[in-house]
């Protein structure tokens, strides 16, 4: 008798015991299933629930648990742990499943992070094709801002890095976060914060910005004064914007075949000259009418559009072009010609600047039997007689702080081992504010994390537009000094990409490398590996009999060329300021040798300073070396 009262009491205890941890409580969206977890900190977990409930927390091994405060917050943390799993992560009765401890990277920045595997990255099909790996896992960050400061992002979840989820991925953050597994073995966890075309202010506490003196401070104190007007501005244009996804979608399947018929009376259309002149707006129809006498097969060649069409032949759509992939030469069959007229029709438009544009002078015709049929000249357009007129979205994301609020400021109870960043070019304008605004950006966001001066990597500004041999005052070239200069800060590490970048792309497709070349900058930061992370660095100079020396380090084995026989890239400027190119010779293991023109007073020299420069200067890694001034 005395043995079944013991158990009922017994029964009773812990009943009530469990009870008190049966209370409903809200995870921020990073607690989900699938998360991983920075191995080696302390592990936190947070989140709301009912003033006085008692919440607790298992993983593992471990239990915790604590009580909800009267702002409804909680909040407890756990000591670190070590790479493993996968877990399960219980929050009174919610289940966290497939848990898993590693490393946690942010991947933050503009386009040139955000560029996804499917977007014609070299490589990047084979990368999708291969399954991908189970234990990488990337947590997307959806694109919103806010005048307040928000206390959860606006969405997202963990998926695994398979073939369904690996074409949305950030190319860079993917090459990156695959080595740290393959060569740490170690799960891996990307967070990707990133908004193409953003500048570094957007991303910064506009707090401190406020108080910087910069060109952004009177902005950034602005929307601290008066946070309820800018989120009812912010509102309108997301409103806009929702509107405007609407519209450029696709078209009403019906309208556009017959839009693009060859019957379609166009004769209310105004008539275009391209490419000379391009009035196109909104969601632009054009049309071109042309003959051919053959019905044999021709290619479709107008490799310039920007940024998304439909292209139809006949009524008859043969092509989609998205935003972020090339404009390919389309086959076009026999069955879809007509001997004498046809008419191609192209729906384009370009939710950057509303301002579509479609050919350049050579680079539109048809290709039969090797013979070009020209499509330049005049073409019939509408830019609102079909469709709407598209609303003016505004980036108010770019105002200083707004992306921080809603985007990295939610994430800062969130440990991680460091940041991968790939941003600047939409800085370049403002290069002399560059130092003082990035170095801000890095010491506030570790301020903001609490965890020290963790790593932060970042990859220089690749070579871009139209190459000059002689640019002085290149916008590119002093950003990318601005960028070296953050180097001054502890646990900073630079990846040089000024050999792999895209004339007329200023999304290089190369992204493989700058993914690997972070990489290297993260076993020598963030895990203390003594190895060769980057390219040739001048040690020192001097004169010589009229030739100027310049010692390298870090060159591993030794200097090399990446192409010809003279080193490329140097300019030379003497004391009235007179700048010329200048050739150089590799001397010995180390050292370059510029030779002087006679009667010059040299005064300066520069190396791979301009938009686009021709460099081949690398180290036995076949590392680039970095542009430079002295």
């Amino acid at each position: 008798m005395k043995n079944n009262l013991l158990s009922l009491i017994c029964i009773i205890f812990f009943a009530c015991e469990f009870n008190k941890f049966d209370s409903e409580v809200s995870l921020p969206k990073l607690i989900s299933n699938g998360m991983v977890i920075q191995r080696d900190q302390k592990i936190p977990v947070w989140g709301k629930g009912i003033p006085g409930k008692k919440v607790r927390v298992t993983l593992a091994d471990l239990i915790g648990s604590t009580e909800v405060e009267p702002d409804s917050t909680w909040s407890l943390q756990f000591p670190s742990m070590a790479a493993g799993g996968p877990y399960q992560l219980q929050v009174n009765e919610q289940i966290i499943q497939d848990v898993y401890i590693g490393d946690v990277w942010l991947a933050g920045g503009q386009s040139n992070m955000e560029w996804s595997l499917k977007s014609q990255v070299i490589g990047g099909e084979e990368e999708i094709k291969s399954g991908g790996i189970h234990q990488i896992r990337f947590f997307k960050v959806p694109n919103s801002y806010s005048a307040i400061p928000q206390e959860d992002v606006a969405g997202g979840e963990w998926k695994i890095a398979d073939s369904v989820n690996l074409p949305q991925f950030s190319a860079v953050a993917w090459f990156f976060a695959k080595r740290n597994h393959l060569e740490k073995n170690v799960p891996v966890g990307i967070v990707e914060a990133n908004w193409g075309g953003t500048p570094a202010e957007g991303w910064t506490d506009a707090n401190i910005l406020a108080k910087m003196g910069e060109s952004y401070s009177v902005e950034a104190k602005d929307i601290l004064e008066n946070q309820e007007k800018w989120e009812k501005i912010i509102l309108e244009n997301e409103n806009k914007r929702r509107i405007r996804g609407f519209l450029v979608t696709k078209p009403d399947s019906v309208t556009a075949l017959k839009v693009a018929s060859l019957d379609f009376d166009d004769s209310q259309w105004k008539t275009i000259q391209l490419p000379k002149s391009n009035p196109l707006k909104h969601i632009a129809w054009v049309r071109k009418r042309f003959e051919i006498n053959s019905l044999e097969a021709v290619k479709l060649h107008i490799p310039d559009l920007d940024q998304m069409a439909f292209v139809y032949l006949n009524g008859k759509q043969i092509h989609h072009k998205d935003w972020g992939f090339a404009m390919p030469d389309i086959d076009i069959s026999t069955n879809d010609l007509r001997k004498g007229q046809n008419v191609l029709t192209f729906r384009v438009l370009n939710t950057w600047n509303n301002e579509p544009q479609i050919g350049k002078q050579g680079e539109m015709y048809l290709l039969q039997k090797g013979k070009k049929i020209s499509l330049e000249g005049s073409w019939s357009f509408s830019n609102d007689l079909i469709e709407p007129m598209l609303p003016k979205v505004d980036y108010y994301n770019w105002k200083p702080g707004l992306m921080y609020n809603s985007m990295i400021l939610p994430l800062t109870k969130f440990p991680i081992k460091g940041v991968i960043w790939y941003q600047g070019e939409s800085n370049t304008a403002r290069h002399r504010e560059y130092k003082s605004l990035f170095q801000t950006l890095i010491s506030s966001w570790r301020g903001a994390w609490g965890i020290g001066d963790f790593p932060f990597l970042f990859v220089q500004l690749a070579n871009f537009m139209e190459r000059k041999d002689v640019q002085p005052d290149s916008e590119w070239a002093y950003l990318r000094e601005a960028q070296a200069q953050t180097l001054e800060l502890p646990a900073t590490g630079m990846a040089v990409s000024i050999d792999i970048g895209e004339a007329g792309d200023i999304h290089p497709k190369n992204k493989k490398d700058v993914g690997e070349r972070l990489w290297l900058q993260a076993r020598k930061i963030a895990f203390g590996e003594k190895i060769l992370a980057s390219g040739p660095v001048v040690v020192s100079s001097e004169l010589v009999d009229g030739d100027l020396f310049i010692e390298f380090g870090e060159i591993g084995e030794g200097l090399r060329l990446s192409a010809g026989k003279k080193v490329k890239g140097f300019v030379i400027a003497d004391d009235q300021g007179n700048f010329q190119a200048a050739d150089g010779e590799i001397v010995g293991k180390s050292r370059v040798k510029i030779a002087i023109p006679k009667g010059v007073k040299l005064a300066q020299i520069r190396y791979g300073w301009a938009d686009n420069p021709e460099v081949n200067l690398v180290n036995s890694l076949n590392l680039p070396t970095a542009p430079f001034r002295f």
